[in-house]
C-alpha cells in the first residue's frame, strides 16, 4: 500500500495515499474502536457537516476572512459531499472522546483535500488550503458539530414522520374494513363491554398519529443553533458579522428555518433539545410497543387464544413444531422499542453528565438519537408492509366471544340496576347460561326490550333517547 506522511502536534503518521482524510482522522481510527459504526452510517450527518462547512466558508468570504478562491473550492467540495461523494471517507467511530473533535476534523480534512484537488494540489498540501485555518475558520468543534447534529436530526426525522403517517393510514384502512365486526373489549385482560374491531384499529391509528406533531415540535427546537459561538459561546476568533451570515447561509442551503441561539454560551452547553427529542422518540416507541403487544394478543392461538385477527404468515414459526406460525414482525418491533427506550436512558444520562461550558458526551447522544430514529422508521415500515396490510378479521371468533361473554350485562345496568346485573353476571358465570336467558327467566325485562338493548350497535356508543333507563 502506498502511503503519504502527514504531521500534527504529536508527530507524524503514514496514511493511505488514496485516503481523503488526514492525520487527525487516522489517529481517531486508531483510538476509537467502540461501535464499529462510522460517521458514514448516517448520510444525513455527513451532509449536515458539509452544509455547515459550506455556510461557514460563505460567511467567512463575505466578511473578508477567507480568500475567494479558497471559499469557492471549499464550497464546491462541500456540494459534492452533500450530493453523496466521498461518504466512505467519513470513517471515525460515532462514539469518541473529545466532544466530537474527531468527527469535525474528519470533515475538515476530507473537505480540505477535496478542495486542494480542485485547486490542482495533492492531498496533504495544506500550505495551500488548511483543514483548521481555512475549512474550520471562525469555528470550533463545539459549535460546528452540534449545529450539524441538530440539522442531521431534522433530516432524519422526515422519513420517520413519513413512516408513522403511512403506518397510521394502514391502520385506518383496517379500521374501515373492520367497522362492522363486533367483538368484546377487554380491561385487565378480562371481558369488558362490546366494541368493533374497527374502533380498536382506529384507536391504534389515532394514538400513533398524535406523535407526528410532537416530532415536529422537536424539529422546531432543533432549529435554534449555536453556530458562531466557537469554543464556549463567546464567539472568540469569529468576525463580528460572521454568525448571522453563517446561520443565514446554512438556512438557505439546508432549506430549514434555522435561527441563531439567543444565548450562545447557554446553547453551547445545553442538551435540552436533544433530551426533548429523545423523550418524544421514547413516547412513540412505547405506543408502538403497546400496539404490537395488542396485535400479538388479538392473534393468539389460533385455536386456544383470542384468535380475533390473523396476522399474515411471513415465515415458519418453529424448527420442531410443524405448522406453527409466530407473530415475528410485532416481536421484532417490540425489540426495537426496548432498544429505543434504552437509548433514551443513555441520552438522559449523557445530557446530565455535561460539565461547565460543554458536554463531552455529545457523540453518544447523537449516535443514539440518529440510530433510534432510523430503527423506528424501519420498524414502522416493516410493521406496515409485512403485517398490518395483511391482517384479516376472524369474524366468527369475534361473534362467539360476544355471545359467550357476561360483559354485555353492563349495558343493562341502567335498566335493571347494578345489584341485579351483578347477580345475573355471577349466575351466568357459574351456570353457563347466557345473560339474555337469565334476565328473561327472572322477568326483569321483556324479550322484545332485551333484544333492543342487546343489539350490538346499541352497545357501541352512548345511550340513545329511545333507550330510557329504569329510573327515568
Amino acid at each position: 500500500m502506498t502511503t503519504r506522511i502527514e504531521h500534527d502536534l504529536l508527530g507524524e503518521r503514514a496514511l493511505p495515499a488514496d485516503a481523503w482524510y488526514g492525520i487527525q482522522t487516522q489517529r481517531a481510527l486508531e483510538n476509537f474502536r467502540i461501535t464499529g459504526i462510522p460517521i458514514s452510517h448516517f448520510p444525513e450527518l455527513v451532509q449536515a457537516l458539509a452544509m455547515v462547512k459550506s455556510a461557514a466558508a460563505s460567511a467567512n468570504q463575505a466578511v473578508g476572512a477567507l480568500e475567494p478562491h479558497k471559499a469557492a473550492a471549499i464550497q464546491d467540495a462541500c456540494q459534492e459531499i452533500i450530493d453523496g461523494a466521498l461518504h466512505d471517507q467519513f470513517v471515525v467511530d460515532l462514539i469518541q472522546g473529545g466532544a466530537g473533535t474527531s468527527t469535525n476534523m474528519n470533515a475538515n480534512e476530507v473537505i480540505a483535500n477535496l478542495a486542494l484537488a480542485k485547486l490542482g494540489h495533492p492531498k496533504g498540501a495544506y500550505q495551500h488550503l488548511h483543514p483548521n485555518d481555512d475549512v474550520n475558520r471562525s469555528q470550533s468543534t463545539n459549535d460546528a458539530y452540534p449545529t450539524a447534529a441538530c440539522l442531521s436530526m431534522q433530516f432524519a426525522a422526515e422519513p420517520l414522520i413519513t413512516a408513522i403517517s403511512d403506518l397510521g393510514d394502514a391502520l385506518q384502512e383496517k379500521a374501515v374494513a373492520f367497522a362492522d365486526v363486533v367483538k368484546m373489549g377487554r380491561t385487565q385482560l378480562q371481558d369488558a363491554v362490546p366494541m368493533t374491531l374497527g374502533q380498536e384499529f382506529e384507536a391504534f391509528a389515532v394514538n400513533l398519529g398524535e406523535d407526528i406533531e410532537r416530532l415536529r415540535e422537536a424539529q422546531r427546537l432543533l432549529c435554534e443553533i449555536n453556530l458562531g459561538g466557537t469554543a464556549i459561546g463567546t464567539g472568540l476568533n469569529a468576525p463580528a458579522r460572521y454568525q448571522a451570515l453563517a446561520v443565514e447561509h446554512l438556512a438557505q442551503l439546508s432549506a430549514r428555518p434555522l435561527v441563531p441561539a439567543s444565548h450562545l454560551i447557554e446553547a453551547t452547553s445545553d442538551m435540552g433539545a436533544f433530551v426533548f427529542l429523545s423523550g418524544m422518540l421514547k413516547r412513540f416507541a412505547i405506543k408502538l410497543g403497546k400496539l404490537c403487544n395488542d396485535l400479538r394478543l388479538l392473534s393468539s392461538g389460533p385455536r386456544t387464544g383470542l384468535g380475533e385477527i390473523t396476522l399474515p404468515p411471513v415465515q415458519p414459526g418453529s424448527s420442531i413444531m410443524p405448522g406453527k406460525i409466530n407473530p415475528v414482525i410485532p416481536e421484532a418491533v417490540n425489540q426495537t422499542v426496548y432498544q429505543v427506550i434504552a437509548s433514551d436512558l443513555a441520552v438522559t444520562m449523557a445530557a446530565e453528565a455535561g460539565q461547565l461550558q460543554l458536554n463531552a458526551m455529545e457523540p453518544m447522544i447523537i449516535y443514539n438519537l440518529l440510530n433510534a430514529m432510523r430503527m423506528l422508521g424501519e420498524a414502522c415500515h416493516m410493521l406496515r408492509t409485512r403485517c398490518i396490510v395483511g391482517i384479516e378479521a376472524n369474524r366468527e371468533a369475534c361473534a362467539q366471544h360476544v355471545e359467550r361473554s357476561i360483559g354485555v350485562v353492563t349495558s343493562l345496568v341502567p335498566h335493571i340496576g347494578y345489584a341485579n346485573a351483578t347477580r345475573i353476571a355471577r349466575q351466568a358465570l357459574h351456570s353457563g347460561a347466557t345473560v339474555r336467558e337469565l334476565v328473561i327467566a327472572e322477568g326483569l325485562l321483556d324479550p322484545q326490550r332485551l333484544d333492543v338493548l342487546l343489539r350490538p350497535n346499541a352497545m357501541l356508543a352512548p345511550m340513545q333517547e329511545d333507550q330510557p333507563c329504569r329510573d327515568c
